[in-house]
């Protein structure tokens, strides 16, 4: 059996220790480890765990139909589960909650009268229904965001004495070549399996890079067929369209997302409920343009200029149809720009309490900016060893930020105001500021 050790675990934790905690609602596309996070959450941290599937047990349904009590309904599901649940002690798992609403409103009764019951769920979709606010009880639940594996937990699972090394890395200490390399190989590895926690048991498993390419391919057609099943007002065809073009709109120069690249004469009406969709399922991670690089970034949003990214780095690259060898072999390679930043999006997420954007001006672009604190960072992200772009260190040399960031395939060194930070270190980035 391959484990995964996964950073989620962690916030898993802390909210079981909480106080003032909530029910917990998983978000995220599907396939990234939902339910195996829940039920490993059981057995590790409590006395026992339940599980119950609404996909799978219609009957379920009946339960939360017609009672509102949750000592009711904690005790037909003790029944149905064949033990006691125990407050504290026992974790209540509810999968696939999308298909009862019910058993979704019903967290609120948890919250207000039996909040002693830890009771965790999630579902394929659901950040989509949580996205209209009459569907849940807003403000009764936690919520937290579970997404393909990151980097690091990447080499954690791929190579346990390097993933040792990595977390060893202190700010600017200096990376010693033999390390460098191994990582670098491992970041290549990550952009071709990505961070489906299927393609990486896989790879473990069998070192064979065809599977993973078909488990890949599997998933994609999955995800499409999803796009068809949805029961909204928007058109699936539409949703399928925006997330077909991702491949084409990222390759243009400047990647902005244009509707008419979706389908000729296409417009901001026809498919922007179509993105927000996607974004919502956690299918595309959207990065604003903003007017100013000043704090707060969110209130210089543009919000009709934006680019579109793939949730998981290996899926885009398949999606794109870059063999393997471009990036194995290859120092330059078709593709290789929009490749780099989808990593270092995908990695960047979660970080700092404010999503990235980026800026763009006739004169030139700074690929990502981010916000700690009162602070704005420039980050540059290099899928090789080339220089700096002209835009980033004009904006350096006439903003003086306190840090500014490039992402490449040098070592990890300091340049001036420049910072070069090897890719493989973006997920450790805060820690290294």
């Amino acid at each position: 059996m391959i484990f995964l050790k996964r950073n989620a675990l962690q916030e898993l934790l802390a909210w079981k220790n909480r106080e003032d905690r909530k029910p917990l609602v998983l978000k995220g596309a599907r396939q990234v480890g939902k339910t195996w996070l829940m039920r490993e959450f059981g057995k590790n941290y409590y006395a026992s765990f339940v599980y119950f599937n609404f996909d799978e047990e219609d009957e379920l349904k009946s339960i939360f139909e017609t009672n509102k009590s949750p000592e009711r309904i904690i005790e037909l599901l003790s029944l149905i589960a064949g033990e006691k649940i125990l407050p504290e002690k026992t974790l209540v798992i509810f999968d696939e909650i999308q298909e009862c609403p019910e058993a979704l409103n019903a967290l609120k009764y948890f919250r207000e009268k039996a909040n002693e019951y830890h009771v965790i769920t999630a579902g394929s979709m659901l950040g989509t229904l949580l996205a209209q606010p009459k569907s849940y009880p807003v403000g009764m639940v936690n919520l937290l965001n579970i997404h393909p594996l990151t980097f690091d937990e990447f080499l954690s699972a791929t190579d346990e004495p390097l993933y040792t090394y990595y977390l060893s890395i202190e700010k600017e200490q200096p990376i010693e070549a033999i390390f460098h390399t191994r990582l670098l190989d491992a970041y290549n590895s990550y952009l071709i399996i990505g961070g489906m926690p299927e393609c990486v048991v896989s790879w473990v498993r069998y070192k064979d890079p065809k599977r993973v390419t078909q488990i890949q391919q599997e998933l994609i057609t999955i995800y499409e067929n999803d796009f068809s099943k949805h029961n909204g007002k928007i058109n699936s065809g539409r949703i399928l369209m925006v997330f077909r073009s991702i491949v084409s709109q990222l390759a243009k120069p400047n990647e902005k997302f244009m509707y008419g690249a979706v389908r000729e004469g296409g417009r901001a009406r026809d498919f922007e409920e179509a993105i927000e969709w996607l974004v919502s399922a956690g299918m595309l991670n959207r990065v604003y343009n903003v007017s100013k690089m000043e704090h707060p970034l969110s209130a210089f949003d543009r919000l009709d200029c934006f680019k579109l990214f793939v949730f998981d780095t290996g899926l885009l690259k398949h999606m794109a149809g870059i063999d393997n060898s471009a990036i194995l072999l290859k120092t330059d390679y078709q593709f290789k720009g929009p490749l780099t930043e989808n990593y270092v999006l995908q990695q960047l997420r979660g970080q700092f309490d404010i999503a990235p954007r980026y800026f763009a001006t006739g004169s030139g672009e700074i690929d990502f900016v981010l916000q700690h604190g009162t602070e704005i960072i420039p980050v540059e992200a290099k899928g090789g060893e080339n220089k700096s772009a002209p835009s980033f260190k004009r904006y350096v040399s006439e903003a003086e930020p306190k840090h500014a960031i490039r992402f490449s395939k040098h070592g990890y060194l300091k340049n001036g105001r420049i910072t070069n930070m090897p890719l493989y270190l973006v997920r450790k980035m805060k820690e290294l500021l």
